[in-house]
């Protein structure tokens, strides 16, 4: 798919992630294990041929810039095309963009100058695995002007995008939510696969006239004007904006038939290579349900729950529905449920934690309990 390029929006709203992105962007921020968000985005992009990629940072983008390095665990460090990473801020001044398209408008010239026709424009924290080859052959298919990525499920958080469409695939209509819902929608994956040239035009005409959210000036202001096609993609799909989200589609990991579609169903996933030793368990580990990376040392008991590497469990903690990430050293007696740790926490001997499946605890990062 030598014919398309793509645009990276490292970071969307970040506040709703809270202390989980104090010291990252989005982009950046760890998931099942071992992989960081934008992996599945840059795997997907990569599976499907697809090597000009420009990233837009917003903030706090140094460990984004630490794990993709030059793009070379994607194939992507190469003479011709690879990853360009944009700085935060607007066209001409000093202040970071306000939204995607004044971040658009400020690498016009990049767009010009790559030589692809087509351009897919995509957020980060979407776990899903695509082939892009097949949307593109649906929108030429459907000779669409813009063909938008779309999943259904009900939608639990405020801010998700649903569409409606009629039996040939054409949205007919757009609305971004303000609560959340129990019935099954269509919701807008962030994803979209436009010309280039038309981009650049919606781009320069919305930043003209003061636009600067691409899903409300562009998909829903102008879709009288454009013929806007919904691509329902097979498999798992799930934005994660927020806490109760990142905890929820964690979980879902868990699954196996989930788990083996996010991760192998059109491609791998490709993440930093890390060289680290097998994980040890000792005599008196227990382990169940669980995802374990490399690297760690289990002396407790672990169930329901996602472990990342070099995390060490002492004798007789135990771990349940919880996640703990980089470096955590949960020790002697503990008790943990529902709880996300970011790295580098320890939690001391015979400490108990407890949140809920509707509001787990998170601990900040280098934080000691």
């Amino acid at each position: 798919m030598n014919n398309i390029m793509s645009v990276i929006f490292a970071s969307d709203n970040e506040t709703k992630l809270n202390d989980l992105t104090l010291h990252r962007t989005t982009a950046s921020l760890p998931f099942c294990g071992r992989y960081r968000f934008i992996d599945f985005t840059l795997s997907n992009l990569v599976n499907s041929g697809i090597t000009r990629i420009g990233i837009m940072t917003r903030s706090n983008y140094s460990s984004l810039m630490d794990h993709i390095r030059m793009g070379r665990d994607w194939d992507l460090n190469r003479k011709n095309s690879g990853i360009a990473v944009f700085p935060p801020y607007a066209s001409n001044t000093s202040r970071n963009f306000k939204g995607k398209i004044e971040a658009l408008y400020g690498i016009l010239d990049y767009m010009e100058w790559a030589q692809e026709d087509y351009i897919v424009l995509t957020n980060s924290n979407v776990a899903v695995n695509l082939d892009f080859d097949d949307v593109y052959a649906r929108h030429m298919e459907t000779g669409a002007d813009i063909t938008m990525l779309t999943y259904r499920a009900k939608p639990k958080d405020s801010r998700r995008l649903l569409v409606e469409t009629d039996k040939n695939g054409k949205v007919i209509d757009s609305r971004i939510t303000q609560m959340s819902d129990d019935r099954v929608c269509q919701i807008g994956l962030n994803i979209y696969l436009l010309r280039k040239d038309l981009c650049m035009r919606l781009v320069a005409d919305c930043y003209e006239h003061g636009g600067v959210d691409w899903e409300k000036n562009v998909i829903q202001q102008k879709g009288d004007q454009l013929h806007i096609c919904a691509y329902e993609v097979p498999g798992h799909a799930a934005i994660i904006d927020d806490i109760q989200s990142y905890f929820t589609e964690s979980m879902r990991i868990l699954d196996p038939q989930v788990r083996n579609d996010l991760f192998y169903r059109f491609g791998k996933v490709y993440t930093k290579v890390k060289d680290s030793m097998p994980t040890i368990y000792r005599a008196g580990a227990q382990v169940r349900n669980s995802l374990i990376a490399d690297g760690c040392t289990i002396n407790g008991c672990v169930e329901n729950s996602i472990l990342f590497r070099g995390v060490t469990v002492e004798e007789g903690a135990v771990i349940r529905d919880s996640i703990v990430m980089e470096n955590g050293t949960i020790c002697k007696n503990c008790q943990l449920s529902y709880v996300i740790t970011d790295k580098d926490v320890t939690i001391t001997d015979n400490k108990t934690i407890s949140g809920f499946g509707t509001y787990p605890l998170v601990i900040a990062k280098n934080k000691t309990i």
